[in-house]
């Protein structure tokens, strides 16, 4: 027998349903247990199986040695389509130590320690502890500085060339802390890249949330750091600190990246932590690898370096008087 199709004659049939049907398809219903008891307890096993897992749903398979690469993307991709979602255009980034707290907790902690002393005296560990936290306390005006640096920076946050300034930390207590903070004191927005460590952290609470990000991979983690960086501002910090200064060091000395400001904030510090001239000497890096970087001791002299130096580049970070009142018209 043929069979022969409905016709409905030149008028176009009324659209289908984009996702409902009228007639289910075969395999909308599973097998029934009337043709095939085992059926039920079979098709179980099948669905509940791990292979049988979205790839992007399963996580053990995304775990693998071999999905690394796919993981790097992820990794990339979700804070670079965030940034640009948000017109994030420059960043200046901040470094420095996650030990320097804010003052009023500096003298708190030397507080509690001198009185533990007082009642062990003969304790050397509790001395050499209040020590460190004497210099803490001395360390923390940088707290401060990083701080209004970071108000500073949020303040100039719509003048920027082709979209927003904004600042960006490593989103840690400390410096970081700071920074973030002083742009959340003035009601404006800064990011934070977190790194997944093996023990438990926290992101300190003046990043915006919708900026802050957890990375898995320290390498990709540094890519952003650098991607929209117009400026690199160092303030007293560790080896983490250091690792960040002497690999972007590195980067520009060669042309790796193109040149941006690197300023280190606090010289006494800076000089007792090595000594560039030394190099130098020894022939180990010529005298334009000096001149990579400056320092500063305030937050509006660091400011005005990063401006400046912008400005001799022939880049300058800022929109003009003019390009501010065109764009307010």
């Amino acid at each position: 027998m043929t069979l022969k199709a409905v016709s409905n004659g030149t008028q176009p049939p009324k659209p289908a349903h984009p996702t409902q049907r009228e007639a289910a398809l075969p395999w909308h219903r599973p097998k029934p247990t009337e043709d095939d008891p085992a059926a039920a307890n079979a098709l179980r096993a099948i669905v509940e199986h791990p292979s049988y897992r979205e790839a992007d749903r399963d996580v053990a398979f995304l775990n693998q040695d071999d999905t690394r690469g796919v993981r790097l993307q992820l990794d990339y991709l979700k804070a670079e389509l965030l940034l640009k979602q948000h017109n994030v255009a420059h960043t200046i980034v901040v470094f420095g130590g996650t030990r320097v707290v804010e003052p009023d907790a500096a003298h708190r902690h030397a507080a509690d320690l001198a009185a533990a002393l007082a009642a062990n005296p003969d304790d050397a560990g509790l001395r050499h502890r209040l020590a460190i936290a004497q210099r803490v306390i001395a360390n923390s005006r940088y707290y401060d500085l990083a701080r209004t640096f970071g108000a500073l920076v949020a303040a100039a946050g719509s003048c920027g060339r082709g979209g927003r300034i904004m600042v960006m930390t490593g989103g840690g207590p400390g410096i970081m802390e700071a920074a973030n903070r002083g742009a959340h004191d003035l009601g404006c927005g800064s990011i934070g890249l977190n790194i997944v460590l093996p023990h438990e952290q926290y992101p300190n609470p003046y990043v915006s949330p919708e900026l802050c990000f957890s990375f898995h991979y320290f390498a990709i983690r540094k890519l952003h750091f650098l991607l929209r960086a117009r400026a690199l501002v160092v303030f007293p910090g560790g080896y983490g600190t250091l690792d960040e200064l002497f690999e972007v060091l590195n980067l520009v000395q060669t042309r790796k990246i193109a040149p941006l400001p690197v300023v280190l904030v606090g010289e006494a510090y800076w000089r007792r932590v090595f000594d560039p001239d030394v190099l130098v000497e020894e022939g180990m890096i010529d005298l334009e690898d000096r001149e990579l970087f400056w320092f500063a001791e305030t937050a509006e002299e660091i400011w005005t370096g990063i401006v400046t130096w912008h400005e001799a580049a022939g880049v300058p970070l800022l929109q003009s008087d003019d390009e501010n009142q065109g764009g307010s018209r």
